[in-house]
């Protein structure tokens, strides 16, 4: 299989992270005899310290004629000092989503029962958890006309749905739910929010043409409550781009660490993919990053974009085989007596390439 795989590293932390999903992508090609090409771009703090422009032309065009894309993280603590800013990193990211089509972000929350002692919650809720969360991308809030008054005292944003931006996620989501447990969750504020409101009818509209899928509405309000609660109750989770926002960071609880999640965005063309954390600048730079929720975006690639699923399973499975025997970085060590070996970003990238030419050698 050849492709062309563009690598975006971004701002803080993205450099080290995607330095070893690219790693991973590369001895991936060499044992399955694959040809990847990759190339790299800018975006975020850095497009724009470079170019003035957090999403620059040349990026946008690789981006194009790329088969899939690897991306680290956007942002920097000066513009959230700034709110007056007018251009943002993260108005890149919101860009390069809306130009590709990319309207529909799934976020797996992998529970690794190695990581059971690593969340806040006990590992008695958790256990057996395995939810997909389908969060509509492209619109919303965060595409909304937004206002400012003049005497800037008052200040406003839309919140907009179009019914088919509705329709082809929920499509998604209810053929993703078809192939697992065949329950979905579609989480919304319709008792409040006119846009949930047509949420929620067209949900109900396409949820006719999959009736062996049982179907549950739920108010966001609730649903961030049963996710601490009771997380094994949801499957696959259908919700709008603000409230999947949310909801996706609060389940990193579930999974240990923000840096275990990986995610893909996905349309008609090009997938994107990228680990959940932010750019943690605080952190950058010092070998503490965890690269997994990198790694595991890549296994994502390799199975949604290109459907190599044996080599996205092997993946996982490295994944799994490193924290069976100990190996961790500092987001998921909990501090506990257990005989943890805790890694930097380098040797726990490195423990990865070693164990995957073990798996594929035995």
């Amino acid at each position: 299989m050849k492709k062309n795989i563009l690598v975006i590293p971004g701002d803080g932390i993205g450099p080290e992270v995607t330095t070893w999903g690219k790693a991973v992508l590369e001895k991936i090609a060499e044992v399955y005899g694959h040809e990847f090409s990759f190339q790299e771009a800018l975006m975020g703090h850095v497009a724009i310290e470079a170019t003035g422009n957090p999403l620059p032309d040349e990026t946008l065009q690789k981006a194009q004629q790329s088969d899939a894309i690897l991306f680290g993280a956007v942002g920097h603590a000066k513009y959230d000092n700034d709110p007056s800013a007018k251009v943002r990193p993260e108005q890149g990211l919101l860009k390069i989503r809306k130009e590709l089509g990319l309207y529909a972000n799934l976020r797996p929350i992998l529970l690794f029962d190695e990581l059971l002692d690593a969340s806040s919650i006990k590992p008695s809720i958790l256990k057996g958890t395995d939810i997909l969360f389908f969060r509509e991308l492209t619109g919303d809030v965060y595409f909304g006309e937004k206002k400012r008054s003049e005497d800037g005292h008052t200040a406003s944003d839309l919140m907009i749905y179009q019914r088919y931006e509705i329709e082809r996620i929920a499509h998604k989501a209810f053929e993703a739910a078809m192939t697992r447990s065949k329950r979905l969750c579609s989480v919304d504020k319709a008792n409040v929010l006119e846009s949930s409101r047509l949420w929620r009818e067209t949900v109900q509209q396409v949820s006719k043409a999959y009736p062996e899928v049982e179907t549950e509405h739920m108010f966001i309000d609730n649903a961030a409550m049963q996710l601490i609660k009771d997380p094994k109750r949801f499957d696959v989770v259908l919700t709008a781009n603000l409230f999947g926002d949310i909801l996706t960071d609060e389940a990193s609880q579930i999974a240990g660490s923000m840096g275990m999640l990986a995610s893909a965005s996905v349309g008609d063309g090009t997938g994107f993919f990228e680990p959940i954390h932010g750019s943690a600048h605080d952190i950058a730079g010092k070998d503490l990053a965890n690269p997994l929720a990198s790694i595991l975006s890549v296994a994502l690639m390799l199975d949604i974009s290109f459907g190599l699923k044996s080599e996205s399973k092997l993946i996982i499975d490295v994944v799994k085989q490193v924290l069976a025997d100990g190996f961790r970085t500092n987001d998921i060590a909990d501090g506990s007596t257990n005989p943890y070996k805790v890694l930097g970003t380098q040797d726990m990238g490195k423990f990865i390439l070693k164990f995957i030419d073990q798996h594929t050698l035995s």
